[in-house]
């Protein structure tokens, strides 16, 4: 018998740097530029029953990336005292001219925020769409392994359910269920 972890995790960043169009590539696996958003207002209640978040940017938008520090430091505040794991995801890589944030300022962020990782994707190319799923969630059962996440009953971030699960076979799988908390979330 293994434990089955389930975790809760937020993908936020400015209008327009492609929240909804990563979700949709990572569990559609087809492109997408809606661009809506229409969770904004569901923000707070599912931050404090999350452990993991991905903060996004626009490589193209420079206002986009001065912004994720402020960002970071709001969902800190607000989910203390419990613990929250971010990647840094830099969006629309493949463009070829209008670059304005290098990626070497990408990683010197995320390190100085502390965060698992930087990665640039393209949700148009399908660059790096799923390792930023699973370099988060991946990171988030390590630092768990090491006890560095606690569980409690009144804190759903982490949930274990023991289930018969070899662990040799285990697979990342997204996890897409309407109007729970155990979803991926656009916010």
């Amino acid at each position: 018998l293994q434990a089955l972890i389930l975790t809760s995790l937020l993908i936020l960043g400015d209008s327009s740097v492609g929240k909804s169009s990563l979700l949709h590539r990572f569990t559609e696996g087809t492109f997408d530029e809606s661009r809506q958003e229409r969770f904004r207002s569901i923000c707070k209640s599912y931050m404090r029953n999350s452990v993991g978040c991905i903060l996004m940017f626009d490589v193209s938008q420079r206002q986009t990336f001065d912004r994720v520090g402020s960002w970071h430091q709001e969902v800190l505040d607000y989910v203390k005292p419990n613990p929250m794991f971010f990647v840094l995801v830099g969006h629309k890589c493949d463009l070829a001219v209008g670059r304005q944030v290098r990626k070497s300022e990408g990683d010197a962020l995320a390190k100085k925020l502390n965060m698992l990782a930087y990665l640039e994707v393209s949700t148009k190319e399908n660059i790096n769409v799923r390792e930023v799923f699973e370099t988060l969630t991946r990171g988030i059962y390590n630092l768990f392994q090491q006890g560095k996440i606690p569980t409690r009953d009144d804190w759903q971030g982490m949930c274990g359910y023991f289930c018969n699960v070899n662990v040799q076979d285990f697979r990342f799988y997204p996890l897409a269920v309407q109007n729970s908390s155990l979803c991926c979330l656009i916010l």
